[in-house]
């Protein structure tokens, strides 16, 4: 059986690598998708497409219609989401990805330090499973094999 897990978070740091390795030395037969990773190419998809706009508001709404647009159609073809929370970075997008899977019924692993129990504990109260690393959540993937 083969999974495709939409990975929901930020786009900052290398946290996609780390689970997509250690799902691959596990053996694990599962497709990641997820938002745009190159930064800049998310920022400016709009204007690549759309032709330059009359300023940045214009900009970021142009391109965040395209990225939603993508994130859609990933987060529909998948049969499961990690929404990944650090401690790092503001993560508006991430909430945005856990709610729409939460609305479309995908199942929904969340991924949550401690220090956001209580900032998250509404999201965290309908996700399917709430837990605090990424090892942890490959940990549930990994369960499904068994």
């Amino acid at each position: 059986m083969e999974l495709t897990i939409y990975l929901a978070g930020q786009i900052h740091d290398d946290w996609r690598n780390e689970i997509r390795k250690k799902a691959e030395r596990e053996k694990l037969s599962i497709h990641f998708v997820g938002p745009q990773e190159n930064h800049a190419l998310s920022d400016d998809i709009g204007e690549k497409i759309l032709g330059e706009q009359p300023n940045k508001t214009y900009r970021d709404d142009a391109a965040s219609s395209i990225n939603n647009f993508r994130t859609r159609v990933l987060l529909q073809k998948s049969d499961a989401v990690i929404a990944y929370f650090g401690e790092s970075y503001k993560q508006w997008n991430t909430a945005m990805d856990a709610g729409a899977a939460i609305q479309a019924g995908k199942p929904l692993i969340l991924v949550r330090p401690e220090s956001l129990v209580h900032p998250l504990k509404e999201l965290s109260n309908q996700a399917d499973v709430t837990v605090e690393t990424l090892d942890q959540a490959l940990e549930v993937l990994t369960y499904l094999y068994e």
